[in-house]
């Protein structure tokens, strides 16, 4: 009888210590690219997480496959968005005007200066990052964004520049457009698009 009682507290044991423990809710963490990368349209039909609808050569319609889990938080009277899969925290809006490739950079440097939700990190979003915002249908009005952002900001830009094999190729970045579900590259130099900064929330 103690021989038996002995293998089932072992048996009991081993399951017990061997089995990862998850908290109720709790998401599996998605590794997001986060730093800048020049990219050709080949590299970014690459890029993962995303299912791509149509591959172009300009670059693809698609949406995130990540399950976000996304939550509104207020922080100093600013308004953030927290993302537990990919551990990032988003702008909740953003610019409020177009703005150059370049003079995103420059918007981004003055957030940090004042310090936005008590943070100095900000910084624009890979493609792989921006990309992760994508839904594959509206659900924001006419917009593939979930609702808890700002309907603004319809298409932003990321930090990534984009690269040809085309000598004539202007200079590009790479932009998520959310009214029509898309990643494309433009000319770094139009003040046609927004910017919604992120940083690593850990």
């Amino acid at each position: 009888m103690k021989k038996y009682l002995t293998i089932h507290i072992l048996t009991i044991s081993l399951i017990f210590f061997s089995t990862p423990i998850i908290q109720s809710g709790e998401k599996s963490g998605v590794n997001l690219r986060p730093y800048y990368k020049e990219l050709s349209v080949p590299q970014v039909h690459e890029i993962p997480n995303v299912a791509i609808r149509k591959k172009e050569k300009w670059g693809f319609y698609g949406h995130s496959t990540i399950d976000h889990g996304f939550h509104l938080k207020t922080i100093n009277d600013d308004k953030v968005v927290v993302d537990p899969a990919t551990s990032l925290m988003w702008h909740q809006s953003g610019s409020d005007k177009y703005l150059s490739w370049k003079r995103a950079k420059k918007w981004i440097e003055d957030l940090n200066k004042k310090g936005y939700a008590g943070f100095q990190d900000w910084r624009l979003p890979t493609v792989e990052e921006a990309a992760s915002l994508l839904e594959s249908d509206k659900k924001n009005g006419n917009l593939h964004i979930d609702p808890v952002f700002d309907k603004k900001q319809w298409s932003i830009w990321t930090c990534d520049s984009h690269i040809s094999d085309d000598s004539l190729s202007l200079n590009g970045a790479w932009r998520v457009s959310f009214s029509d579900g898309t990643v494309t590259w433009s000319s770094n130099s139009y003040d046609l698009f927004y910017i919604r900064p992120v940083r690593l929330n850990k």
